[in-house]
């Protein structure tokens, strides 16, 4: 193992100088060869030597030549891999130099260990903050040495791939090798096969490992040797495209099967060393498969497609005898593990796994073909992509592009297909006849725990332009959406919209991403519940949804079934209309604004006719609707009051202390209310209180007059602004409320 001095003292352009040694030693043979040919083996070729002796001598003659050739091919080998070397040296060297040098920018040392340390000598003892500043800065120091250890760990992980490849190409043998083909007169041959490029020997040793743990052979040193290869091969295309060309699609699986089954079931001890080597793999995928017009891409998704849907016994996975999976289901698994798949290959794998779940449908086949009688979802049993569809699509949520691409109705089914046409039932429950279960009769199916959570992902993905909300980032209410993510919002919406009746029913794992997504089209949907047509500026080059009132009350009304999702759109409602009220000029508070008023009424009487179809529902309980109320509290009023950024996804939209003081307000006062109580039933009708379009308009409207300027609340005429407008605004609720009901 190299140390830090090691690194920061070497000096790897000797390697150029040796380099250029060997090449001129091939140079060397070249010319001998030549003569030979000419001198030696021309003798038999074009002499008066004939018979037996002729040609035993010239077999020994060619054997020769042959060797001076092999000699020429091993010597470049070797100077192609001391460049390699020195590049690799050179610039992971350079990196821990780097490391170093921002290490002593943030006002650390670092020793001659390599370690980096905060001086305390700097740091007044008398002052007050004193214990956390030093804390703070022992923290810092500790980062930047670990920085620095894995930068010197690259070189050491450099340093023995090259160790590895110059042994290969010289043909360096063991001991007890090279006696035994010394005894056949096999020794001291050149290799004729050397190649010069560090990455292809890797992965090839890379690929013996990987033989050797299909076998159950493998030793602690294979594994860590497997470790580091993919740790110093993280994103070269050589290595990965020769491993995986070495292990085909079927040994590609086979591979992460075992890493599965050994870090899960048969060796939990070392489950990190397995899930390190799985998301080493899941990275090999990633960089072999980025080039979607290469010979490599194009072979191994044409083996993948054969090895997708073959079944493949899973050692632990499932305690049901005889459970075997398709090899699909372990890409997607595998492919969990890692990121930065391009977006063609995410887009074929999506394609060629629905084309293999629709062509075994066509086939006669009852079942999914990816039905399993064990399920595979919750905190211990999710892992395991058994729906390989719905896996790539949460692989491909990271790249919204690709998801959008995917989803977007102008250019494929998929969307329809998703969510109105495929089959969802891959679990089977159990067998009809006769009780008890048995292998025989009728499967019984049914959809799986996450059932969708895939799609959810990328439909928020594919529909926003952005990865997925994490829990506690709120959407905000007035993004801009291209053309395309325009249409896979509103093809979402029509494709929930019921057939008949008036019941919309979203399946439960869409119905938080669909409110997160849905959420950012209040601009649209405010203006769709109200019917009043907005009002769009001249710099405003989005897409606009273009859904009837009925289905877009009908599909909101199914996604407030999860009252998160329906805190997430009451809640955007609100952050519109505060926006909207910021948008008043200033001194014109008072002038006729009925109209507007009037919407936002509108909009949130359509809220309450939502809110109150949820809770008077026949299946809800007292005890269920007071639960949901309270969580759509909780919802509304979590995080911060006054944050200074509302994040979506990779965008933050700053704003100032006023621009959301009316739904501060309202949160602030409701959070306040709720924290009195501890009773879940007295909480619920504060919640059901604030909630209320009264409750709430008030609320919205005395904090947004607070950050006015143009409205003195200490005159009569403010305090008729305020009440002017939540009077019209309430006045507004009765239409929206109404005409909602009728569609509810």
């Amino acid at each position: 193992m190299l140390t830090y001095q090691d690194v920061v003292t070497v000096r790897p352009v000797a390697l150029l100088t040796a380099a250029q040694g060997w090449d001129n030693m091939a140079d060397g043979f070249k010319e001998i060869e030549a003569f030979y040919a000419f001198s030696v083996e021309d003798i038999v070729s074009h002499g008066q030597w004939l018979g037996e002796s002729a040609n035993a001598a010239s077999a020994r003659f060619a054997a020769t030549r042959k060797q001076l050739a092999d000699a020429q091919v091993e010597a470049r080998a070797i100077a192609s891999l001391l460049r390699d070397a020195n590049d690799q040296f050179s610039q992971r060297i350079s990196h821990v130099h780097d490391i170093v040098e921002q290490a002593r920018r943030a006002g650390l040392s670092v020793n001659s260990q390599g370690q980096a340390l905060y001086d305390h000598s700097k740091v007044s003892p008398y002052r007050t903050d004193y214990d956390e500043t030093v804390k703070k800065g022992n923290a810092a120091a500790e980062t930047w040495t670990q920085s620095i250890k894995d930068a010197v760990r690259a070189v050491d992980d450099a340093d023995q791939g090259v160790r590895l490849a110059l042994n290969e190409a010289a043909g360096v043998k063991s001991f007890f090798q090279q006696a035994a083909e010394e005894a056949l007169g096999l020794g001291h041959t050149f290799n004729g096969d050397a190649v010069g490029d560090i990455e292809v020997y890797e992965a090839r040793e890379a690929k013996d490992i990987a033989t050797s743990i299909d076998s159950g052979k493998a030793t602690a040193a294979d594994y860590e040797e497997l470790q580091r290869l993919f740790r110093d091969n993280s994103g070269d295309k050589a290595f990965s495209q020769t491993l995986l060309d070495e292990l085909g699609a079927r040994g590609t699986l086979k591979l992460s099967n075992d890493l599965e089954s050994l870090g899960h079931y048969d060796d939990k001890t070392h489950a990190g060393r397995y899930k390190d080597l799985e998301h080493g793999l899941a990275t090999t995928l990633a960089t072999a498969t980025r080039d979607p017009h290469s010979a490599f891409y194009k072979h191994f998704r044409e083996e993948m497609k054969k090895a997708g849907t073959e079944q493949f016994k899973v050692d632990g996975l499932s305690s049901i005898p005889d459970e075997k999976v398709r090899g699909y289901q372990s890409l997607a698994t595998l492919m969990q593990q890692g990121h930065g798949y391009s977006g063609q290959f995410l887009e074929d794998t999506a394609n060629d796994i629905r084309h293999a779940e629709e062509s075994y449908t066509a086939k006669g086949n009852l079942e999914s073909i990816w039905a399993l009688r064990d399920s595979f979802s919750g905190k211990d049993r999710g892992w395991f992509a058994n729906d390989p569809l719905d896996g790539v699509l949460g692989i491909m949520s990271e790249d919204p592009k690709t998801s959008t691409e995917y989803l977007d109705p102008a250019h494929n089914d998929n969307l329809k297909y998703l969510l109105h046409g495929r089959d969802w039932d891959i679990v089977v429950d159990h067998y009809a006849a006769p009780p008890g279960g048995t292998t025989m009769g009728m499967p019984v199916m049914a959809e799986d725990g996450d059932a969708r959570k895939g799609l959810g992902a990328a439909l928020e993905a594919g529909a926003t332009g952005h990865v997925p909300l994490k829990h506690g980032e709120d959407p905000w209410p007035e993004v801009q959406h291209n053309e395309a993510q325009t249409r896979i919002m509103q093809g979402a919406i029509e494709n929930f919209k019921p057939s008949q009746g008036n019941d919309a029913p979203v399946p439960g794992n869409l119905r938080q991403p669909m409110a997160d997504a849905l959420a950012e089209y209040t601009t649209d949907t405010h203006h769709i519940l109200t019917g009043i047509e907005s009002e769009t500026s001249a710099d405003d080059k989005s897409a606009h949804l273009n859904v009837s009132q009925k289905d877009l009350v009908q599909v909101m009304r199914g996604l407030a079934e999860d009252p998160d999702a329906y805190g997430t759109l009451h809640k955007a409602e609100a952050r519109f209309i505060n926006n909207d009220l910021n948008r008043i000029p200033e001194g014109t508070a008072g002038a006729n604004r009925h109209g507007q008023m009037d919407g936002y009424g509108a909009a949130l009487g359509t809220y309450t006719a939502i809110r109150e179809d949820v809770i008077n529902g026949e299946r809800m309980s007292a005890q269920s609707a007071a639960d949901w109320k309270t969580k759509v509290a909780y919802h509304v009023i979590g995080g911060a009051v006054t944050p200074l950024y509302f994040t979506t996804g990779s965008l933050s939209i700053a704003y100032g202390d006023s621009i959301q003081r009316g739904v501060d307000t309202w949160m602030w006062d409701m959070d306040n209310a709720m924290k009195e109580q501890a009773d879940n039933k007295a909480v619920a009708e504060i919640a059901d209180s604030y909630l209320s379009a009264t409750k709430e308009t008030n609320s919205l409207v005395s904090g947004w007059a607070d950050s006015r300027s143009d409205i003195d609340h200490g005159t009569e005429r403010g305090r008729t602004v305020t009440g002017n407008i939540t009077s019209e605004i309430l006045d507004g609720q009765t239409r929206g409320s109404y005409t909602a009901s009728k569609y509810l």
